[in-house]
């Protein structure tokens, strides 16, 4: 316990799923926790789930000027920041042959120019020795047909986490990228409706979908001192799914 204590943690997409996952184990570490998302109600309920003194700001990443209006928000009120967690994202497959320019646009907006324009807004207000940590995914590193967009969305998340590792070493901030595969969260489920359990098979590790809190955990380690000496990297948590091809 207590290894966010006196820490001050703002997690995108934090009303469900992972993040919301993420920031109540956040609030059970002593973080003082920021949570953002797109819908106020949805914010309002989970920040009574996290901790009662989570605040709760509507923001869409995907939008400049609501990344704008949240951080002059935060400047005003006089909080500064200890740990940035970029986890809203969306996912959905698309054929190459048939994937339009406004779903791309729109995956590359949510996915991409949001975390990096995040980070950029946020470096006035990010203390020295702070921590990045950004929610790619598996898909990221692997070739999988019919999700191109979205992999190579993730696939450039893990690349800001080496990049941004390299550009901020100096104020000893530490940037690395978690990457999740296989997951049972609302938006995994939708994702994955009619193919479920075989997507369950194909997992090595126990042939089932992580859980929320296994991936919070995953999310504490890259943002507390337990990983002081680890920047630039990308930790897959994903069963085994990218690292193992198990003979059946």
């Amino acid at each position: 316990m207590n290894k966010l204590k006196g820490k001050v943690a703002l997690i995108t997409g934090g009303s469900s799923g992972i993040g919301m996952a993420t920031a109540q184990l956040f609030a059970q570490e002593g973080a003082k926790v920021i949570i953002t998302g797109r819908d106020q109600e949805k914010l309002d309920q989970a920040s009574k789930v996290i901790h009662a003194d989570t605040l709760a700001t509507q923001s869409d990443v995907s939008d400049i000027e609501a990344i704008n209006d949240l951080f002059v928000a935060l400047t005003n009120k006089g909080i500064t920041l200890d740990i940035l967690f970029l986890n809203a994202g969306d996912a959905a497959s698309n054929q190459l042959g048939q994937t339009s320019e406004s779903f791309f646009d729109y995956y590359f907006n949510l996915n991409v120019k949001g975390p990096f324009f995040m980070v950029q807004k946020s470096l006035p207000l990010l203390n020295n020795s702070g921590s990045i940590v950004f929610n790619a995914s598996a898909a990221g590193i692997l070739g999988v047909e019919n999700l191109s967009v979205y992999s190579a969305t993730k696939a450039a998340v893990i690349n800001f986490a080496r990049t941004m590792a390299a550009e901020l070493r100096h104020r000893k901030i530490r940037v690395n990228a978690l990457s999740p595969g296989n997951i049972d969260t609302p938006l995994s489920r939708r994702h994955n409706a009619g193919r479920y359990e075989q997507v369950r098979q194909n997992i090595p590790l126990e042939q089932r979908f992580g859980t929320v809190e296994e991936l919070a955990k995953a999310a504490l380690f890259l943002a507390c001192a337990d990983s002081s000496y680890i920047t630039g990297q990308n930790l897959v948590v994903d069963g085994g799914l990218s690292a193992l091809n198990p003979i059946k």
